[in-house]
C-alpha cells in the first residue's frame, strides 16, 4: 500500500514552525546573552563600589568591611596579577554549583584587599527571564503553527475544490467553472490557476464542438449519396460482384450512422426514455435475437429503470465486439443491476484498458476487421444512461465488459438490488 502524500497544509505548517523555533531560539539567546551580560557589569560595578567603600574604611581606621581579605589564599590568578600591576580590578568567576562568584581587588601597600559575593537576586532574575522567554518562544511556535494550519487548509480547501472541478471538466461537464468551484476570489496563485484551467476548458471545448460539427455535416452529407448508392446496388443483377458491393455499400451506410451517432452523443444533449425493465428477461430476449450461440445466465433478476433502446444498443455492440476480436464461447450474465458479456479470446490490447475506447481504433492490427466505433458508441450511451461501462481481461483468459446500471433496483425477491455503478 503506497504511503500517503503529506499535503501542502502540513508541509507549510511544518515549514512555518520549523521557522518559528530557529527565529525563537536566536531571539531567546540574543536575550539570555544581552541580559547577563548587563546583570553581570551591574554585578561588577557594585562589587567595585563595595570595594572602594572598604578601601577608605581601612585607610581610616584599619578595619576590614564586607567581608574584605587580605592575600586571600582563594583570589583568582587572573584578577591577582591585574592588581599586582597596580589596577583595580574586578573579576567573574564561573562555578558550576550555582551563580557566578564576582571578586573586586585592589592594592594595598603589598598586600591585595579583595572581597566576592554571588549576587544571587541576579541570577534568580536572570533564571525567571530565561523561564519567561522558553515560555514565549513556546507560544511562538503554537501560534506559528496553527497560523500555518489556517492559511495552509484555506489554500489546500482551494486547490482540491479545483482539482475535483478539473476532474469534473475532464469528465463531461462542460457547465463546471473551476473559478466558481474554488469560492470568492483570493487574489492569489490559486485564482490564477482556475482562469487558465477555466479558458484551457473553453479552448477545448470550442474545438471540440468544431470537430464534432464538422463531423456530423461530413455524415450527414454523406448520407443521401451513400442511401442513393445502396438503393442502386439492389438493382444491379444477381451475382458475386453485385454482392461484394452491396455489401461495402451497406457496410459504408452503417459507418456513416455510427459516425453521426457518435457526434450526437458527444454533443451531450442525447437524453433517456427511461422504462421500468425486468433486466434478466430483456436481456435474455435481445440476445436470443442479436447473437443467439451467446449463452446467457441470470444470477439474479433485478428491474430497473432504462432506456430499454439504448441498453439494447450497448448490448449489441458489446455482443458485435466479442463476436468479431474474441472467440467462442461468448457468455451473457445478469446478477442484478449488474451486465457482463465475455469471450474467450486473447483479451482486450493494453491501451483500451488504460486509456478507454477510442473512435477509428479497434486495437488490433487488422485494421480490415471494424472501425473501431463500436466500443465509442457504447459508453457514450452508457454515459446517458447514467451507468458506467468498464473493461478488463478476465482471469484465464479473454475479455469482459461490464455495464453498472445506477438505478436502485429490487431483486426478484424484493431484497434491494446494488445501488449505485461500483468497481468489478
Amino acid at each position: 500500500m503506497a504511503a500517503r502524500p503529506i499535503g501542502l497544509r502540513w508541509k507549510l505548517s511544518a515549514a512555518i514552525a520549523l521557522v518559528s523555533a530557529l527565529v525563537a531560539l536566536a531571539l531567546s539567546l540574543l536575550v539570555h546573552n544581552a541580559a547577563r551580560a548587563s546583570m553581570l557589569d551591574s554585578s561588577r560595578d557594585a562589587q567595585d563600589e563595595r570595594l572602594e567603600f572598604a578601601l577608605r574604611a581601612y585607610d581610616s581606621g584599619g578595619q576590614l568591611v564586607f567581608d574584605a581579605r587580605l592575600d586571600d589564599p582563594t583570589l583568582p590568578e587572573p584578577l591577582r596579577r591585574a592588581v599586582v600591576k597596580g589596577k583595580r580590578a574586578t573579576y567573574v568567576e564561573e562555578r558550576g554549583d550555582g551563580p557566578p562568584l564576582v571578586w573586586a581587588a585592589s592594592q594595598v601597600g603589598d598586600q591585595v584587599m579583595s572581597l566576592n559575593g554571588r549576587f544571587a537576586d541576579r541570577d534568580r532574575a536572570l533564571r525567571r527571564m530565561d523561564q519567561v522567554l522558553r515560555v514565549g518562544s513556546v507560544l511562538v511556535v503554537l501560534s506559528g503553527t496553527a497560523l500555518g494550519i489556517l492559511i495552509g487548509g484555506q489554500l489546500s480547501r482551494r486547490l482540491r475544490k479545483a482539482a475535483v472541478a478539473a476532474r469534473e471538466l475532464a469528465g463531461g461537464a462542460t457547465e463546471v467553472r473551476v473559478q466558481e468551484a474554488i469560492g470568492r476570489p483570493a487574489r492569489d496563485e490559486t485564482d490564477e490557476l482556475a482562469r487558465a484551467v477555466d479558458a484551457l476548458a473553453d479552448a477545448l471545448r470550442k474545438r471540440l464542438e468544431a470537430e464534432r460539427r464538422v463531423t456530423a455535416d461530413i455524415a450527414h452529407e454523406l448520407r443521401t449519396p451513400v442511401t442513393g448508392l445502396v438503393t442502386a446496388a439492389e438493382l444491379l443483377p444477381p451475382g458475386r460482384p453485385t454482392e461484394l458491393v452491396r455489401n461495402r455499400a451497406q457496410l459504408l451506410r452503417t459507418l456513416i450512422e455510427d459516425v453521426l451517432e457518435v457526434a450526437r452523443l458527444d454533443g451531450a444533449a442525447e437524453r433517456a426514455d427511461e422504462q421500468e425493465v425486468a433486466l434478466g428477461e430483456f436481456v435474455r430476449r435481445r440476445v436470443e435475437r442479436l447473437d443467439p450461440e451467446a449463452a446467457v445466465e441470470v444470477t439474479r433478476e433485478a428491474r430497473v429503470r432504462t432506456d430499454p433502446r439504448r441498453l439494447e444498443r450497448i448490448l449489441g455492440n458489446l455482443l458485435s465486439n466479442a463476436r468479431r476480436h474474441g472467440s467462442p464461447p461468448i457468455e451473457v450474465t445478469v446478477q442484478g443491476a449488474v451486465l457482463r458479456i465475455r469471450d474467450h479470446g486473447p483479451g482486450f490490447p493494453q491501451t483500451l484498458l488504460s486509456d478507454g475506447p477510442s473512435r477509428f481504433r479497434t486495437g488490433t492490427t487488422d485494421r480490415a476487421r471494424g472501425h473501431g466505433l463500436g466500443l465509442t458508441i457504447a459508453a457514450g450511451q452508457a454515459r446517458v444512461l447514467g451507468a458506467r461501462l468498464s473493461f478488463r481481461n478476465a482471469q484465464g483468459g479473454g475479455a469482459e465488459a461490464i455495464v453498472w446500471l445506477p438505478a436502485q433496483a429490487e431483486t426478484d425477491d424484493g431484497t434491494p438490488g446494488p445501488g449505485s455503478p461500483g468497481p468489478a
